[in-house]
């Protein structure tokens, strides 16, 4: 009989111990993928200051176009046909056509859907179906 409660008592330890060591991976899980969104977000706001910063070198760079492109459109009037007025204007169409691009690259960058932390989410989606299995 003393056999029978001694064996009886490791198995109760046991579980418990199973339990705790599932409520610390549980929670080192947790902790890993908080520090995981965190991380995502702090990756995907430095992505979007970028992005911004795009958007404010082609506020820039269209300020300049558009000079260029006045100063094209005086000299063409003012002087047909002389080249120093084509060349200003073939110029200022080539910082319009980069200007363009850059916006377009930073409203692409700024879109809500490349902001959110989907790596994060995802791992915690195959994170809760791994602990669902085990259960």
């Amino acid at each position: 009989m003393k056999d029978d409660a001694h064996t009886d008592e490791p198995r109760a330890k046991g579980a418990t111990g199973i339990i705790g060591d599932v409520l610390g991976h549980v929670s080192n899980l947790i902790r890993k993928e908080v520090d995981l969104a965190r991380s995502e977000i702090n990756e995907n706001l430095t992505r979007a200051g970028i992005a911004i910063g795009l958007l404010v070198g082609a506020l820039v760079i269209a300020l300049v176009a558009l000079n260029v492109l006045a100063a094209a459109l005086v000299a063409a009037i003012t002087e047909l046909g002389i080249d120093a007025g084509w060349s200003a204007l073939i110029v200022g169409g080539l910082l319009a056509v980069v200007a363009f691009a850059m916006v377009a690259k930073g409203i692409n960058d700024l879109k809500l859907s490349s902001l959110a932390p989907t790596r994060t989410v995802k791992n915690v989606r195959r994170d809760a179906e791994a602990v669902k299995e085990t259960l």
